[in-house]
């Protein structure tokens, strides 16, 4: 092993601000980081996995949404992490992107929007006090979801 570069990081534990469920998707990558300055997180946990928040609203596998709620419980662990922030993104692979909903951005806006309400329902249920908030991105801007009323639910 060899040392690529020189960088010196913060030995110390750090209470996290946040975690965010979050795609992978490059082309938002900025956005991420503006939504993060925008609100003033210090620290956050990211939590990057192909769809983001869809692991939990609607995953494909069971496996996917207890990876997803495994990695929030560790951030809460280890970070004292009191908030998770969900996020969606307009054109999204694991949805099958914007042609999925015929190119329709309003249609695809709305099912994003309820897919953050079932996510925040789960997250509530499975790990009751914790504070959501929820994010629609589009190429165009970032969405504010309310999800103030959001409930727990029974979980199938």
């Amino acid at each position: 092993m060899h040392k690529a570069f020189h960088f010196d990081s913060p030995r110390q534990r750090y209470r996290c601000d946040a975690a965010i469920v979050w795609c992978f998707d490059n082309r938002f990558e900025v956005v991420l980081r503006r939504l993060v300055k925008r609100l003033g997180l210090s620290y956050y946990d990211p939590i990057r996995i192909a769809g983001g928040t869809k692991c939990l609203a609607s995953p494909d596998h069971d496996r996917d949404r207890e990876f997803v709620l495994e990695q929030i419980r560790i951030s809460m662990r280890l970070h004292a992490t009191e908030t998770v922030i969900l996020m969606l993104h307009s054109d999204c692979g694991a949805y099958g992107g914007l042609a999925a909903f015929d190119g329709d951005t309003a249609l695809e806006a709305e099912h994003h929007r309820q897919e953050l309400h079932r996510a925040a329902q789960i997250l509530k249920t499975e790990i009751p006090g914790l504070d959501v908030k929820g994010y629609f991105v589009d190429f165009e801007g970032v969405w504010e979801i309310d999800l103030a009323g959001v409930t727990a639910v029974k979980i199938a």
